[in-house]
C-alpha cells in the first residue's frame, strides 16, 4: 500500500484515503528500519516536522505519542524525541513490516490466479531485471 509519495524538493503527497497521522507513522517506521533514521537519533521537533511535512502541529504530536506508546521513539523532557536505541526492537519492526508486505503480495497474486511456484519465478525474474542480469 502506498502512503506518502516524495515529490520534487522533498515535498510529500498524502493518500487521501488514509489518515495522515497513520501515513506519517508508517513513513517514520520505514525510515527507521531502512537506516535513514539511526538508533538514538534525535527526531525533529513537532513544530519543525509539521512545517516540513506541511501538516498540523497536533498531527505530529499525535504521531510521536503513538510511536512512543509502541516504544519506537522516546522523549527526554526538555531535550526532544529520539529513535529507540533498541536494535532488537528495530529488527522486530523490520521483520513485521516485511511479513505484512509479503502477505499483501501473496494475497494479491493469489487473487489474480498465481500459484506459489509462479510467484517465486516472478520474483526471481524481477530480481534479475533489477540487477541487470
Amino acid at each position: 500500500m502506498t502512503l506518502i509519495h516524495a515529490k520534487e524538493g522533498d515535498q510529500l503527497e498524502f493518500n487521501n484515503n488514509i489518515p495522515i497521522y497513520l501515513q506519517v507513522i508508517e513513513k517514520i517506521k520505514q525510515d527507521i528500519v531502512s537506516g535513514k533514521l539511526k538508533p538514538g537519533e534525535k527526531m525533529p521537533s513537532s513544530r519543525d516536522y509539521s512545517y516540513e511535512l506541511g501538516i498540523n502541529f497536533n498531527t505530529v504530536a499525535r504521531v510521536y505519542k503513538e510511536l512512543e506508546m509502541e516504544e519506537i521513539v522516546f522523549t527526554k523532557r526538555g531535550l526532544g524525541t529520539f529513535v529507540t536505541e533498541s536494535t532488537q526492537l528495530i529488527e522486530k519492526l523490520r521483520k513485521n513490516m516485511a511479513e505484512k508486505l509479503v502477505e499483501e503480495f501473496v494475497s494479491g497474486m493469489k487473487q489474480i490466479g498465481y500459484t506459489q511456484e509462479e510467484m517465486i519465478n516472478f520474483i526471481k525474474s524481477k530480481n534479475r531485471i533489477e540487477r541487470n542480469e
